[in-house]
């Protein structure tokens, strides 16, 4: 079973579950930006819950070339047939010749396609993950690539799940530290307490957010460190960025606070411009 990739579309690459694991060798884990997403595609189709599935912007246009099913899911947007708009969160049949587009979404930013079986391509380090930073896994989809997919179970036809791109405030919680204390109290509160704004800047690596200055109490160098995903690290310019699936396995500047791990899935909607809140759990 395959498709021709007819319009690659904006920022569309494979991923997979990623490459959990392997921090102590310098490998980032990398993977679907929003897991949920993933994981729900491919729960639709009876796939393997970490089967590979296109992450897209949208603008995203392919060619059916055999008879298959497919299903959407992430950001809410339209999703077409030959012109003709299908549901997201559903399992769609889709026949030979048939062209399917992935629009721009309307809420959230990043779509999933997956298709019965998953698609098919050769791991890297054991996995089919676009990792934009090191550059391991598959280069981003280009117009006339094919894309196989590899071999369907049963489909289990479940009911229409909903979208789960948000709109509104971003509200993720977070635990201080490790080096909060490198900061003033002040600019502890007003990451807790201010509105920040997701900066157009933004990418798989890290979410950049523009805002008031958070400024430090400690002025000397940091030796890197271990990061993980959800790491807010604060740069020289005062500004934090939350490190996405991408992010580098150390860092040498210091993280006031770490969002805690479900809700790095979020950052995978956040539009620029939309405004993303902390509240403290730990």
């Amino acid at each position: 079973m395959t498709f021709v990739v007819e319009h690659p579309g904006h920022g569309s690459l494979l991923q997979d579950l990623g490459r959990p694991g392997m921090g102590h060798l310098g490998v980032g884990a990398s993977g679907a930006f929003d897991r949920g997403a993933l994981r729900q595609v491919n729960a639709l189709l009876g796939n393997d819950v970490g089967a590979a599935a296109v992450e897209t912007y949208g603008g995203l246009v392919l060619r059916v070339q055999e008879p298959h099913v497919i299903a959407v899911a992430g950001a809410a947007g339209p999703v077409l047939i030959d012109g003709r708009p299908v549901a997201s969160g559903r399992a769609t049949p889709v026949r030979a010749g048939q062209r399917l587009v992935i629009e721009p979404p309307t809420i959230g930013l990043r779509t999933y396609l997956g298709a019965a079986g998953g698609i098919a391509a050769p791991p890297e380090l054991g996995s089919a993950s676009s990792d934009t930073l090191s550059g391991l896994g598959p280069p981003l989809l280009a117009a006339g690539q094919i894309l196989a997919i590899a071999p369907s179970g049963p489909i289990p036809w479940l009911d229409d799940v909903p979208a789960l791109g948000r709109s509104g405030d971003i509200v993720l919680d977070v635990v201080l530290g490790p080096r909060d204390d490198w900061f003033t109290p002040a600019s502890v509160r007003r990451l807790l307490q201010d509105a920040w704004q997701v900066s157009p800047t933004s990418d798989r690596v890290g979410v950049r957010l523009d805002g008031s200055v958070l400024e430090r109490v400690v002025h000397h160098e940091l030796p890197s460190e271990p990061v993980v995903r959800g790491s807010i690290q604060v740069s020289a310019a005062g500004q934090p960025m939350i490190f996405g699936p991408d992010h580098p396995v150390t860092g040498g500047y210091p993280v006031i606070a770490v969002v805690t791990d479900p809700h790095t899935d979020r950052l995978a909607q956040a539009r620029p411009g939309q405004v993303v809140r902390f509240s403290r759990v730990g």
